[in-house]
């Protein structure tokens, strides 16, 4: 059963390797949103202050520029073909095959997530260590940590993408729920502004919750502003997250499935 996820998987990661020239064109606009948020939060840092910022200038360019280059991994971007199944009913033909439906989800999802990521991040972080001052991650042992927290990122963000999929059960067209996420998304994860330049008492909260796991978590683990000895908790709360949101959303599929009515029935 479980190669039936694993093909699932390769076929729509090889399917979205395709839009070679999507990811072209996206990545000069990507650069070009790069280079603007450089230039707004580096005037926070020429800002004279007595107190030194949360993060050094080299760290936050590293930051900005992981942003920009693993931008795809956001659950912001849902599975269209999935969603149009369910507000259409044809998603009765999921259920008539042999494998679990959560599963399936969960394995485009993670397709959707890195597919179009490495079409980006590769020339892009290529660009930014060239022209952009992107620099190598603050020791190996950063590197390899950071490695391991962005697949948990992935995982993280496909269990936050399968629930929004999951609760189009619940409304019309699902546009609702992804609008609320949406701007959580941008603003917690870290991707609009570094999460440690927040105040204080945001960061109190923000640290509770899921969406650092997709961007700040690993980006600070490349610039060695989490320590290594913090990396274990740091990617364990990401797993955590993504357990929790899994099984909320196999509970909420399991709910859905039997309220979900296909041509009256």
């Amino acid at each position: 059963m479980q190669k039936a996820y694993t093909a699932v998987l390769g076929a729509r990661f090889r399917m979205l390797l395709q839009y070679r020239v999507a990811a072209l064109a996206g990545l000069g606009t990507q650069v070009f949103f790069g280079i603007v948020r450089l230039m707004i939060i580096g005037a926070f840092y020429a800002i004279p202050r007595t107190k030194a910022p949360p993060m050094s200038w080299p760290e936050t360019i590293n930051y900005i520029w992981l942003g920009q280059a693993t931008l795809w991994i956001l659950p912001v971007w849902n599975d269209s073909e999935v969603a149009g199944m369910i507000r259409t009913g044809s998603v009765v033909y999921e259920l008539a095959k042999p494998v679990d439906l959560y599963a399936l989800w969960f394995a485009r999802s993670i397709a959707g997530r890195t597919a179009p990521m490495v079409l980006r991040a590769i020339p892009m972080l290529i660009l930014a260590a060239l022209f952009f001052g992107l620099t190598p991650p603050a020791t190996f042992a950063a590197g390899c940590a950071w490695i391991a927290s962005t697949a948990s990122a992935v995982l993280l963000s496909s269990a936050i993408s399968t629930l929004l999929l999951i609760s189009i059960m619940w409304t019309v067209s699902g546009r609702g729920v992804q609008d609320i996420v949406s701007p959580l998304v941008w603003t917690l994860s870290g991707l609009l502004i570094p999460l440690p330049l927040f105040p204080e008492w945001m960061q109190r909260v923000v640290v509770f919750l899921p969406f650092r796991g997709l961007m700040d978590a690993p980006f600070r683990i490349y610039t060695g502003n989490i320590p290594i000895s913090d990396c274990a908790a740091t990617i364990g709360g990401q797993l955590a997250w993504t357990v929790a949101l899994i099984v909320l959303g196999k509970w909420a599929l399991s709910r859905g499935v039997r309220r979900l009515e296909i041509q009256g029935g």
